[in-house]
């Protein structure tokens, strides 16, 4: 390999690196400033001209960042928040896109509609990374964050099959179809839907069997590429997919995988995303040069100013438009509605007998969903989005390297291609830049209230206590346990009944030192009620009383035992 690329790939990591440390101690978002240190990379004398392949951003860059975000995703969280995610990463990404392309064609007509709507479409999706990074550090309550990032997830595959549409139109001089879209879009979701979930699903199932953490990781990384192509190839979305099989690998990993492997894998693929996110951003800057020679020729710059703020006027105003009806809708009596049936479906199961374990069962699930459904509404009430939250999200809408990478798409030979393109970087740009600069003072003066640290420390025992006396409930008594058949020693069962067992349904990490003699029916035992534990964590986790964070705290008091009992 030519020792220039090993050099600027050095460079460039030694560059990703300061910016992170220098924005954890200043407060910047860290895109923010490797967006500007790569444009101001890309002046130096002699900096050499590198072309990026927007394929290979979109086909092999967007699949594994948007599958680590998936994965790491709780889907409880994602499906209480689903209406308004699916309408600002659905519905609006499409308006957005038609308006902006109605609008940009009226005022430029020398940009044919479907060229305007494919602008429209690559400026629409909004990035996360620099207003979660933001969020995390100035305490944005955890449900935006959750919109924010389930929006970022979606709403690239809303874009890229109206991207997709308009290009046909392009290449075949034609308008743009709406119901083209609608039916290109239907079955994407539901390609993307089936692929996402079953190379999830079998995945799953392939590591659950392998006692590898570098094998499994492997997997890990082919996993979005084995969801994103075959979709692709099937003209579903390939973006979808992997978002798909991300959220179906987060939910069944916590119970399948062991706890080696899944810290294995948390590390690697942080370590993996950073480096990824980090160098788009570096390179998005980077381009700008590029860019502008690219457009001269084409328009003016005072027409590229005009048409920049125009879409950047659109974008706002379309984001608080598009809101306003969710802000305002009063949630009140429909839960109350909802109440009153889960009041009726309880007087109804209450009547039930069991006539066999079969039906008994039956009832035990129907309670189940009859709990989650009393959680839905306690976390509606405990987390709503108040219009402070509304304000933030509409406030959070930067765009990122997707709107560059997707604009570079658009064939090459297509008339006003390249104005269109430097008008996609700078919509970005500029949204990065007064977004991300800003996004801090705003969340600050909404005054989030957050939850105190002794709230969350009571919900952390409580759910601790919780899964550890329905460990005790479904295995029974130390008393009645057996090994290969044998009842357990008297003394043994005193041993743990005082000392060992309480500390590990406590949640205690180190447990005392025994003799050789014990230690195995020790450790077979313990092994026996944390994975009792964890069941009744998967149980808890499915209704969804707790938040999300109480519930990784406890797993992970889990997942460290497990390891402790695992190197004994």
């Amino acid at each position: 390999m030519d020792h220039r690329v090993m050099l600027i790939v050095g460079a460039a990591l030694v560059i990703m690196i300061a910016a992170s440390v220098f924005a954890r101690r200043t407060g910047v978002a860290a895109p923010l400033l490797l967006v500007g240190l790569g444009m101001a990379a890309s002046y130096l004398p002699g900096a050499p001209m590198i072309e990026l392949d927007p394929e290979l951003i979109l086909a092999g860059v967007l699949p594994p960042l948007l599958y680590s975000s998936a994965v790491n995703l709780p889907v409880i969280d994602f499906r209480r928040n689903l209406r308004l995610i699916s309408w600002l990463s659905v519905v609006m990404v499409i308006v957005s896109a038609l308006v902006i392309g109605a609008v940009v064609h009226w005022l430029f007509p020398e940009i044919s509609f479907p060229l305007a709507v494919a602008l429209g479409a690559v400026v629409s999706p909004t990035d996360a990374v620099a207003a979660t990074a933001i969020g995390r550090r100035v305490g944005l309550p955890p449900r935006v964050m959750t919109v924010l990032e389930g929006e970022s997830l979606v709403n690239d595959a809303s874009a890229l099959v109206v991207l997709r549409t308009a290009v046909a139109g392009i290449a075949a001089a034609s308008s743009f179809s709406l119901g083209r879209t609608a039916v290109e879009f239907g079955w994407a979701v539901l390609g993307a839907l089936v692929i996402g979930a079953l190379v999830g699903w079998l995945t799953v199932l392939l590591r659950q069997r392998l006692d590898d953490p570098v094998l499994n990781t492997t997997i890990s990384f082919a996993v979005p590429f084995i969801a994103y192509f075959p979709a692709e190839e099937l003209n579903a979305s390939g973006v979808l997919a992997v978002v798909i099989a991300g959220l179906v690998t987060g939910a069944l990993g916590s119970r399948r995988f062991s706890a080696r492997d899944r810290q294995t894998q948390a590390t690697t693929w942080t370590t993996f995303n950073f480096i990824l996110e980090s160098g788009v951003f570096l390179a998005m800057g980077y381009q700008l040069p590029d860019f502008v020679d690219a457009a001269q020729g084409e328009t003016t710059p005072g027409e590229m100013a005009g048409l920049v703020l125009v879409i950047v006027g659109l974008l706002v105003v379309l984001r608080f438009a598009g809101l306003a009806g969710p802000a305002l809708r009063d949630m009140e009596e429909s839960k109350e509605e909802v109440r009153t049936r889960l009041d009726q479906f309880e007087e109804k199961l209450d009547s039930l007998t069991a006539a066999d374990d079969r039906e008994d069962a039956r009832i035990a699930a129907a309670r189940r969903r009859l709990a989650r459904g009393r959680a839905d509404i306690d976390f509606e009430e405990r987390e709503p989005i108040t219009r402070r939250g509304f304000l933030t999200i509409g406030w959070a809408g930067m765009r990122g390297v997707v709107t560059v990478a997707a604009a570079q798409t658009i064939p090459a030979g297509t008339s006003h291609r390249a104005t269109v393109v430097l008008a996609a970087f700078l919509v970005a740009l500029i949204t990065l830049v007064l977004f991300g600069l800003t996004l801090p003072a705003v969340i600050r003066r909404m005054g989030f209230s957050q939850e105190s640290a002794k709230d969350r420390h009571d919900a952390f025992r409580a759910l601790l206590r919780q899964v550890g006396e329905s460990a005790v409930d479904t295995l029974g008594p130390l008393e009645s346990q057996t090994i290969d058949g044998e009842p357990i020693d008297p003394k043994l069962v005193t041993k743990l009944k005082d000392s060992i067992l309480p500390r590990v349904l406590a949640g205690v990490r180190e447990a005392p030192r025994l003799r050789p003699a014990t230690l195995e029916q020790t450790m077979i035992l313990q092994m026996r009620y944390l994975d009792a534990m964890r069941e009744a964590l998967a149980v808890e986790r499915s209704i969804g009383a707790y938040s999300s964070h109480t519930y990784s705290r406890v797993e992970s008091i889990l997942d460290d035992m497990e390891k402790r009992l695992d190197g004994s």
